[in-house]
């Protein structure tokens, strides 16, 4: 369905606009990758190049060694992009409302959740439905601990560190280390 500013809500979507997740051609989206993702999370004991396989057929972009361990968790699959060598450990959550980009050699511990996802501040707008959503650029040799949340918007840079349980809801500067809820920098060592 095309709105009245002529673009779809799908589009909307990606673009981080406001839209009404309700939308059929939306909806479909998500059926389809509910039937991927019952296909991928069956494939537990199989190897990682076999699975690896079937990450193709949904992601936007998947690194030769990448490897994500079922149960994996996300809603549409086209809007993420994982490098090389990529590990997602069990559980990990990927909301992919839009853009997810996790640069080669990252480290994700299980229970990890990348959430894009977002709803608007004032009551009127989620009164009427609508959402939005931020992207995530996650950067090259990046280590995810157990259970860290990254929030809609949130660049993490080259070589970070989050720590378990860490709730990331700003940019993380390339080689800090950040831990806590609200994460928050570990200072260097003198």
């Amino acid at each position: 369905m095309t709105t009245e500013a002529g673009r779809t809500p799908k589009q909307k979507m990606i673009a981080g606009e406001l839209y009404h997740p309700d939308d059929a051609e939306l909806g479909a989206d998500l059926r389809a990758c509910q039937v991927w993702l019952a296909r991928y999370n069956a494939m537990l004991g199989r190897p990682a190049d076999e699975r690896r396989v079937l990450l193709r057929e949904i992601l936007a972009g998947v690194g030769d060694g990448a490897v994500i361990r079922p149960p994996f968790h996300c809603d549409y699959g086209f809007n993420i992009r994982i490098g090389a060598h990529v590990f997602l450990n069990f559980n990990c959550v990927i909301l992919d409302c839009t853009t997810v980009t996790i640069g080669d050699r990252t480290q994700i511990g299980p229970g990890v959740q990348i959430l894009t996802a977002d709803h608007p501040r004032e009551a009127e707008a989620r009164e009427a439905g609508l959402e939005f959503a931020r992207p995530i650029a996650i950067g090259r040799n990046v280590w995810i601990g157990g259970g860290a949340l990254i929030l809609p918007g949130v660049t993490v840079g080259d070589h970070a560190i989050i720590g378990a349980g860490a709730v990331v809801t700003r940019d993380v500067a390339p080689g800090a280390t950040v831990v806590g809820n609200p994460a928050r920098p570990v200072p260097a060592k003198a």
